[in-house]
């Protein structure tokens, strides 16, 4: 028994030598060293209500005295008053002369910017600019011979690694707060713009805008956003790349605003269903939608169906791919799109555009009466044709409306009041013409084929592949 204790002993004295010999991190020099370079941001913002009622009841309504004996009104009447909303947030210093980094929504409406740096000083910044599409800002401060931090080449980072976040979350100055490398170049909803780092860094509100470091003490991104579904931190977070950042501060020092380049493209991601009809050999690229009339997409010859495989020769992994490409790209450039059309892929030259305000999309059109006792075709859709007042208002030379979904086509995300353009089929796109035309185009399919389609949805088309053909 003596023995095997002494055994036990020596296993763990050698694994804790082994541990120690590999370098577990340590993160209290690179805290002590990079930390006086991030500051703590707070904002206030002046909010003017024009009524001090607490109940949204004008006094002639009869419900206003029924109110007002159980809700006391607050002094000085239907005086218009105000209100500061505070946030907090955080950055990091790029310029010994007060140039700071911060996220957009931060800083997004402030009236006021207040900077307090480790050593307690407070300074007011000043907005130099935001872009709310990478979610970047650029504030300065008044002050010189500052800590500064040095900046990585994010694409050296590897997933895996050990990264560093020091910020202010729920306002506790300076925490430090470590994790790993998850994943990179990630892709979120509605942000197109940015190849998010993903790290499993404990993130909270307040760290919005710091650093994140490598274990060299550089910045590797900007904390940005946390996944959640209880508003706290749980385990999945994500920064801006820092060679992103700097591209966008760069611009906002030089004019106050970004610049981005612009195809006039609606596109959608190729699935493999939507590459076998479009005849590709696996998914890839970024299938187009819609073409933007007049736009430089348009100019150059670009049409709906085609597959964009590369841009100025880098390929497009994935759709999310493109917009990123295109947007770092200066407008009025030259560049050349390999597109995948009809079975083969071609060049196309294309002058990049500048990307405008976004617009709101137009109201889907209405629906059609649904006929009472009208039999659904092989997909499980019942269609009408559109009437001639229909084609003017969608601006469609043809098109069929969906009245109601049924069987396969119920599985799909096809729904009531969609428009379908066209049909494809091994890289072959048909334009939906009559109800009659449309349903002989499907029996030519073999029972349990995928069927795509082009949808008309609002101002927006896209491709929408129904699985499992039926034998009707």
């Amino acid at each position: 028994m003596k023995r095997f204790m002494v055994l036990i002993s020596l296993c763990l004295f050698f694994s804790l030598a082994s541990a120690q010999s590999r370098g577990l991190p340590d993160f209290s020099e690179l805290a002590e060293k990079q930390g006086p370079a991030v500051v703590n941001i707070s904002t206030t913002q002046v909010a003017r209500n024009a009524q001090a009622t607490p109940f949204p009841f004008d006094e002639s309504d009869p419900a206003f005295e029924f109110f007002k004996r159980f809700i006391p009104r607050a002094p000085g009447g239907n005086a218009p008053r105000e209100f500061e909303n505070k946030s907090l947030g955080s950055g990091f210093v790029i310029s010994a002369d007060g140039h700071i980094l911060t996220n957009a929504h931060v800083v997004d409406g402030a009236d006021e910017v207040t900077v307090r740096l480790t050593d307690k000083r407070e300074f007011k910044a000043k907005i130099i600019g935001a872009d709310k599409r990478t979610d970047v800002a650029l504030i300065k401060i008044e002050a010189s011979n500052l800590p500064v931090v040095k900046l990585a080449d994010p694409a050296q980072l590897k997933v895996g690694e050990w990264v560093v976040a020091i910020g202010s979350p729920f306002g506790f100055d300076n925490s430090v707060t470590a994790g790993i490398v998850s994943a990179k170049g990630r892709s979120l909803p509605q942000e197109n713009y940015v190849p998010f780092i993903q790290t499993d860094v404990a993130i909270n509100p307040g760290n919005s805008g710091g650093p994140l470091f490598n274990m060299r003490g550089e910045v590797v991104g900007i904390n940005s956003q946390i996944y959640s579904r209880s508003g706290g931190y749980m385990g999945v977070s994500f920064a801006i790349p820092i060679d992103v950042a700097m591209d966008v501060q760069h611009q906002l020092r030089a004019s106050g605003k970004v610049s981005r380049g612009r195809l006039g493209v609606v596109i959608q991601e190729v699935s493999k269903e939507l590459a076998d009809s479009l005849g590709l050999s696996k998914p890839m690229g970024a299938v187009v939608n819609a073409v933007e009339k007049g736009g430089p997409a348009d100019k150059a010859g670009l049409e709906a169906g085609d597959v964009i495989l590369r841009f100025e020769g880098k390929v497009i992994g994935n759709s999310a791919d493109l917009p990123r490409m295109v947007g770092a790209t200066r407008p009025g450039t030259r560049s050349v799109l390999q597109v995948w059309r009809k079975g083969a892929t071609r060049d196309i030259p294309v002058v990049v555009g500048e990307m405008a305000d976004e617009k709101q999309a137009a109201s889907r059109p209405q629906r059609g009466i649904k006929p009472a006792e009208q039999a659904a075709n092989r997909l499980g859709l019942v269609v009408s044709e559109l009437t001639p007042e229909q084609k003017r208002e969608l601006k469609l030379q043809s098109g069929l409306l969906i009245e109601d979904i049924r069987g396969a086509g119920a599985r799909s995300e096809l729904r009531a009041g969609d428009i379908i353009v066209a049909l494809i089929s091994k890289g072959a796109t048909t334009e939906a013409r009559t109800v009659e035309q449309f349903n002989k185009l499907l029996a030519q399919f073999e029972k349990g084929s995928n069927v795509t389609l082009l949808i008309r949805r609002g101002e927006m088309q896209t491709f929408v592949t129904i699985k499992g053909l039926n034998g009707n």
